[in-house]
């Protein structure tokens, strides 16, 4: 069922365009030293953009720390809030039909990703 739903997904959803345009970003924020840390969260964003059926998002168990909130605060105020609303306007475009709520789900998992990647892992 994962792949039936990684192939509708890249086919219909729109998984290819959202990948290019995440790895697109990474290689924007990777060509500087500074923009290095959130391009390797774009990437991470690519990777579950393209195939999100079957992965689930964990946080760690432990306390983070300081620097991890920082970076999310950072990448909240820059652009991640956007990106985040981008993907809850897609959810509740998908999820008007019976068969867009699983892709609604998918952009659901993927906003929460965007709104806070530093510190999440991706199973």
């Amino acid at each position: 069922m994962r792949m039936i739903g990684n192939i509708l997904w890249v086919i219909l959803g729109g998984g290819i365009f959202l990948c290019i345009e995440y790895v697109a970003a990474g290689i924007a924020l990777c060509a500087t030293i500074i923009g290095i840390p959130f391009g390797i969260q774009s990437f991470k964003l690519a990777f579950l953009a393209l195939l999100p059926f079957g992965r689930t998002i964990s946080e760690p168990t432990a306390s983070s720390g300081t620097l991890q909130f920082i970076m999310n605060l950072i990448w909240i105020v820059i652009g991640g809030i956007w990106i985040a609303l981008t993907h809850l306007f897609f959810a509740l475009l998908c999820a008007v039909t019976v068969i867009g709520i699983p892709f609604a789900l998918q952009h659901w998992k993927l906003a929460k990703l965007a709104l806070t990647p530093f510190g999440r892992d991706i199973d």
